[in-house]
């Protein structure tokens, strides 16, 4: 399938770039320098970041998994959430099918994989739930959401994140924690087998968290130690999340005390990815509730940027479903995370419902993070002092 090469601004205006603004505020095609201010404790930095842009370089003009696909006939509603990571090669995608009713309830954790991207293989099937009641099943939970492969350097094997419900694919989350029983890197494919809960609506559980209980989890390595971003919603139009901590990948995991929840959006962080970069990390999520009366997007997704971390600057966003034919999505789900392809390009896979609607495919863009420009005043200042002449150094006579 041909993929369609374009140039793309990324904002919300057309031919304009959003930016998250030097003090975190969001900054429409200009770098307007904020006061500086000491870091709240909603964990948001107000110390000037560096911005981060992004431009689409390719965007596919059709779904690379769709109903179509012949390891997706038996797959009712579609593909939801979960990751994409890159080994050897290989594109992983681990996801969560929406596979029959009751929906959101009869659900597969499946693991597929391709070698450019575009053309998929579906693999395995990592966790099933048959959409019964766990009575009858005997299962802890009655549905599996959201898979995150996680690389565990101390213990060299995979650890597979899931979140799992305790009724109607919504409510009472938990999260578990799974390790590939084949050592090393090629054991991404599994099997896994479940560890425990790591992650739960209990005692700890901060005032902003709802009766979803957690419905995500991504962590990601700092220093020494380990951050995670796990979410909830509670029965108003807000999906947050906050930060938990642990020395190791295998926990104890333990939700941090101040700065929660983390202030990048106002309405919906759902499902947040985080990639680490050389000069810190970034972050794409899942902001189709773009309003409180639930107004949705179709065409974007959102990303922030972080220097540590911990402190996060305010969403912007990024167009993957660009306006004309290549527009195929009806409502915009969840990003799969930004995979780097060298050179500050990435592939960045998501989620989306198709339109005349229905059925929830994989869609996919190029996208390349641009270098930033400084200010014209900066810019004006190097070119002068670039021909004026150096009255501090040192004469040859002197050297």
């Amino acid at each position: 399938m041909q993929i369609l090469a374009r140039r793309l601004s990324i904002g919300a205006v057309a031919g304009s770039v959003l930016w998250p603004g030097l003090c975190g505020g969001l900054v429409l095609g200009c770098y307007a320098p904020c006061q500086s201010a000491a870091i709240p404790k909603s964990g948001t930095s107000q110390t000037a970041p560096p911005p981060v842009r992004f431009s689409v370089q390719q965007a596919h003009p059709q779904p690379v998994i769709d109903q179509s696909h012949p390891d997706a006939k038996d797959n009712k509603y579609g593909f939801e959430g979960g990751s994409v990571v890159k080994v050897g090669g290989i594109y992983h995608l681990f996801t969560a099918e929406m596979v029959g009713d009751p929906v959101w309830v009869k659900m597969r954790l499946a693991h597929w994989t391709s070698p450019d991207a575009v053309h998929w293989k579906r693999q395995a099937t990592l966790k099933e739930t048959s959409g019964q009641p766990r009575a009858q099943t005997g299962l802890p939970y009655a549905s599996v959401w959201a898979p995150m492969p996680i690389w565990n350097q101390q213990e060299q094997r995979w650890n597979l994140f899931y979140v799992a419900y305790d009724t109607n694919g919504a409510s009472g989350g938990r999260i578990w924690r799974a390790v590939s029983t084949v050592a090393g890197k090629n054991g991404i494919g599994g099997p896994y087998k479940d560890m425990g809960i790591i992650l739960q609506p209990d005692a700890q559980s901060q005032p902003w968290e709802g009766d979803q209980g957690t419905d995500s989890f991504y962590p990601y390595p700092v220093g020494s130690h380990w951050l995670a971003f796990y979410g909830s919603h509670a029965n108003k139009p807000e999906w947050l999340v906050g930060l938990a901590e642990a020395p190791s990948l295998a926990g104890p995991w333990t939700r941090r005390a101040t700065g929660n929840p983390v202030a990048i959006d106002p309405i919906m962080v759902e499902n947040p990815i985080v990639t680490q970069v050389k000069d810190g990390y970034l972050m794409v999520y899942d902001a189709d509730v773009v309003s409180a009366d639930y107004k949705r997007d179709a065409s974007r997704v959102g990303y922030s940027s972080s220097q540590d971390g911990v402190h996060w600057t305010k969403g912007g966003r990024i167009t993957v479903q660009p306006d004309g034919p290549e527009h195929w999505s009806k409502l915009m789900r969840t990003p799969l995370g930004l995979v780097p392809e060298g050179g500050n390009r990435f592939t960045l896979f998501y989620t989306a419902e198709r339109q005349p609607g229905g059925f929830y495919c994989v869609g996919m863009v190029r996208v390349k993070q641009e270098k930033p420009k400084p200010p014209a005043a900066v810019r004006d200042a190097v070119a002068s002092s670039e021909h004026a002449p150096n009255l501090a150094a040192p004469q040859p006579s002197e050297r």
